[in-house]
This record gives structure tokens, C-alpha cells and sequence, in this order.
């Protein structure tokens, strides 16, 4: 793959190691090893991803389809976005600028699949972000598949499949147990997929993802923008942005919604 505008491999590892609900343990190597549920199935893909001169490569194994696993790793890395105008939202919009100077070339790193995504908002609800993550690892370990990855074994999130099955697990109240069966249902009949919910008007893919059972509007923006990839979506239902708007601006108060869209016009079409 062959990023189109400025874009920096190791930014995304070390952002990757730091995002807690990944749980992702580094290689030392300079490669990212990833596992997945391939998008549309059960199929278990495990890549190793690498750069050499400006081009990422990746090493797929598993059952799952090459092309399907393409894409997908594309949109994880936001890798699919022509982000040759980017620079010029720094060069309009100082606070994003140095922004940019201080994380050079970093893109979004996305959950594996709007799916994952989901099931990540339903495991987190009122618990601690470091708490959700061990359940979600615990998850892959003892219900998801494995595949081989750079020599090494890595555990996939289960599949829609297991999730609609599901009797129960360690952490897990009885409702979240519900609403993951529900969410393996609403999956396998399609209606995660990425591609679609990228398609559809913003307003029309929240309210249409608010559906499923326990996704909340916050929720929801998580699913599209950190899931699907939207790459130019405002998460007005995010508590903490109005505060670092505040902050990272200057202002004299906390940013209402409509004032912080406003001042988001600046960041199209990257706002995500």
C-alpha cells in the first residue's frame, strides 16, 4: 500500500501500543502484528505489517481473503484517506499545526471493524478503560480464533458467530451479555459493514447505529469514526473535546456544540 499524502508508519505503531483498548504489545522490530476477524465473515486473517522506503507492506495469513484483508488494513490505518491536503489545515488553523509538528504523519489508527468497535463500547460501559481492555483481551484468548503472525500465535476478537452465542463471561454483567449476543445477530446480517455506513449521510449512520441495543450517541460516533473510519466526522457527543477545545484555543469559556462546529469547519475535510 502506497499512502497518499504524509504519513508516518512508526506514528501509528507507538500511538497503536498506547491505546489501551487495543491491548497491543509491541514487536520491538519496527512491525505491527495484527489479528482479525476478516470483514463480511468468521475468516481469521493475522498480518504483519512493515514499511520499507515509503510503502507499507503486509504478510497475511489465515483463512481469510487477501483482498478483504487489503482494505481492511488499509481503513485500520487510515491508509485508504488521500490526505495530501492536510498540511494545508495546519497552515489555516495554527492549534492544528502544531499539532502536526508535534505528531508528524500520524494517521487514525482504527479498531479492527466497526464491529470490534461495537463490542468495545458495550464491554467499557461504566467500567475503567484498563478494566474493559483485560476483558476484551480475556475475550480473544479464550473465545476467539488464533492464526500465526511473523512466527508468533495472536488471538483474534471472536466473531459475530460466537458473540451470538454467548452464555456468559468473567466481568461481564448479564445485560452486556445481551447486548453482545444482540450485536453478533445484527453483524452477521450485515449491518456493520464499514463500507455502508461510510456511504450514508452522518446523521443517517448515527441514528441507524443508535439502534443497536446499548449504543448510546457517544457510542455511536465512536462506532463510525474509530470503526468504519469516517474521516471527516465531528464528535460533538465526545464530554472531554469542548474542555480541549477550550484549552487548546484560549478561549474565554467552554465551546456550546454549534460554537464547536463552527470553529471544526477549519478542519474540513479531516475533522476526524
Amino acid at each position: 500500500m502506497r499512502p497518499v499524502g504524509p504519513n508516518s508508519f512508526g506514528q501509528s505503531v507507538r500511538f497503536l501500543e498506547g491505546f489501551a483498548p487495543a491491548a497491543y504489545e509491541g514487536t520491538g522490530l519496527g512491525h505491527m502484528h495484527l489479528a482479525f476477524v476478516a470483514d463480511g465473515g468468521e475468516e481469521v486473517a493475522g498480518v504483519c505489517v512493515r514499511e520499507e522506503g515509503g510503502v507499507i507492506f503486509g504478510e497475511v495469513s489465515g483463512e481469510a481473503d487477501v483482498g478483504v484483508v487489503r482494505g481492511q488494513v488499509a481503513r485500520i490505518l487510515s491508509l485508504d484517506i488521500d490526505g495530501r491536503g492536510f498540511p494545508e489545515v495546519g497552515e489555516r488553523d495554527p492549534v492544528v499545526g502544531k499539532l502536526q509538528a508535534r505528531y508528524p504523519g500520524l494517521r487514525p489508527v482504527c479498531f479492527y471493524s466497526p464491529y470490534e468497535a461495537a463490542a468495545w463500547a458495550i464491554i467499557g460501559q461504566r467500567i475503567r478503560i484498563v478494566q474493559a481492555a483485560r476483558i476484551k483481551n480475556n475475550m480473544a484468548k479464550e473465545l476467539g480464533p488464533s492464526v500465526e503472525v511473523d512466527g508468533g500465535r495472536e488471538h483474534a476478537f471472536p466473531g459475530p458467530g460466537s458473540l451470538m452465542e454467548l452464555e456468559g463471561f468473567s466481568g461481564l454483567t448479564s445485560r452486556k451479555v445481551e447486548y453482545l449476543r444482540r450485536l453478533g445477530r445484527e453483524a452477521a446480517e450485515g449491518e456493520l459493514d464499514a463500507a455502508t455506513l461510510r456511504s450514508m449521510p452522518e446523521e443517517e449512520a448515527l441514528e441507524r447505529l443508535q439502534e443497536l441495543p446499548g449504543i448510546g450517541p457517544f457510542s455511536a460516533g465512536l462506532i463510525l469514526l474509530r470503526g468504519a473510519g469516517m474521516p471527516d466526522l465531528l464528535p460533538a457527543k465526545e464530554p472531554r473535546l469542548p474542555r480541549a477545545v477550550e484549552i487548546a484555543y484560549g478561549l474565554e469559556a467552554t465551546p456550546a456544540e454549534e460554537e464547536l462546529e463552527r470553529l471544526a469547519l477549519g478542519w474540513h475535510p479531516y475533522r476526524t
